[in-house]
């Protein structure tokens, strides 16, 4: 693990995550932000050895504007990522292992996860974390059906661990799994009573759902409620 030193309320307190896989095929998962200490961690973690392959797990900023930076020290360097569209399945090199791409959009219409199912880690990106739920950005492309659809194929897999983008290992993928099911379809009947109650647009109702919630993240809040919203009215369960 290489932190992208990026921290801020958005991202943690020890920002991204970049999780390197040294090796006969060196290889990061996600790109951090091109921060210079970041660039010179990786250095000395890959120690002489050419990085020949960063898989990015989505395009928003904290995950991939890292990559001219990285592409600049290693111009050889291969970057699998949603752009690149390979099947769901399909495996690529990493380090001394293989990783399996899944697609998992939900977060972002482009949110792919890598498997390794030698030891069974998944690199999940921001499809989860510990100690939060994750922001749905419907303004961005974010579609709750999918994200909740994207959470069952994970625990299909049966992962031994997941390595989020974002804060520590995650160690009971399913338990985790099953409080974000059961996180959002606690947000539902919240926002259903806020509407009952008079709420009418998505920054209402984030003010009664999310009532302790930063400033900074209140916009956050508010358009997660717009992916919640599209996903009731797509249930007949709003108009």
């Amino acid at each position: 693990l290489i932190h992208a030193r990026n921290a801020s309320e958005w991202t943690g307190p020890t920002g991204n995550n970049t999780w390197l896989l040294p090796g006969r095929a060196p290889a990061l998962v996600d790109a951090g932000v091109g921060h210079p200490e970041h660039l010179a961690d990786l250095e000395r973690a890959l120690g002489g050895a050419a990085l020949a392959r960063v898989f990015i797990t989505h395009g928003h900023q904290d995950h991939v504007a890292g990559l001219p930076a990285l592409g600049a020290r290693w111009p050889e360097l291969e970057v699998i990522d949603g752009a690149f569209l390979p099947p769901s399945g399909g495996s690529f090199a990493a380090g001394d292992t293989m990783l399996r791409v899944i697609a998992t959009p939900g977060h972002a219409p482009d949110h792919l996860c890598f498997f390794d199912e030698q030891s069974g880690d998944l690199y999940c990106g921001d499809l989860a974390r510990l100690g939060g739920s994750v922001v749905i950005p419907a303004s961005k492309g974010g579609n709750l059906r999918e994200y909740l659809a994207s959470l069952e194929a994970v625990r299909a897999l049966h992962p031994r661990r997941l390595l989020p983008g974002h804060g520590p290992i995650v160690d009971d993928p399913t338990g985790l799994i099953d409080e974000y099911v059961a996180h959002r379809e606690m947000r539902d009947r919240q926002i259903l009573e806020a509407i009952a109650s008079g709420a009418r647009t998505p920054e209402q109702i984030a003010e009664r759902v999310y009532p302790e919630l930063s400033p900074t993240l209140k916009r956050a809040a508010a358009d997660t409620v717009e992916a919640h919203l599209r996903k009731l009215r797509e249930e007949r369960r709003v108009r």
